[in-house]
């Protein structure tokens, strides 16, 4: 299989997984989270389809136009590590959707207990890496999706 082909797969994976877990959490109350901006392609894709939703992204720094997407008020800017702990007062319990968009398997494992007092119980939250967490059921990806790197967790 080509590199392009490949990359095809792992982005449908994505997309799939992202579409399948907004759609699980239509009738949860409460903001989507959004941990690492990466080149905020994964942003961009959650604010179309949840349009309805609060979306906010945690990360050091956000390379978008400052009249662009994300809103101002959405941007939590700094090292996760710090922000998350910072906002148990805001949302805690509340968030009904998570994705931790980060590359590094360490840096997810080291952030999602950090996340977890922000997530509502029937809250989903997706990630590239295996997480082990109490209270974090991993779920089956999406129908069709071959080789899924994602991987989906609801909150009890």
């Amino acid at each position: 299989m080509s590199a392009l082909d490949l990359l095809i797969r792992r982005l449908m994976s994505q997309r799939a997984s992202l579409e399948r877990a907004a759609s699980l959490v239509t009738q949860l109350p409460g903001p989507a989270l959004l941990i690492g901006w990466g080149d905020g392609t994964v942003y961009d894709h959650l604010h179309e389809i949840m349009r309805r939703r609060d979306l906010f992204v945690f990360d050091r720094r956000i390379d978008a136009a400052p009249d662009a997407p994300p809103l101002a008020e959405h941007r939590i800017l700094g090292d996760p590590a710090e922000t998350l702990p910072q906002a148990w007062e805001r949302w805690r319990r509340e968030a009904a959707f998570a994705c931790l968009n980060l590359a590094a398997a360490r840096r997810a494992a080291e952030l999602a207990p950090l996340l977890a007092p922000l997530l509502r119980p029937g809250a989903l939250v997706i990630a590239e890496t295996m997480l082990e967490l109490p209270g974090w059921e991993e779920i089956a990806p999406p129908p069709g999706v071959r080789d899924a790197r994602e991987h989906l967790y609801r909150v009890s």
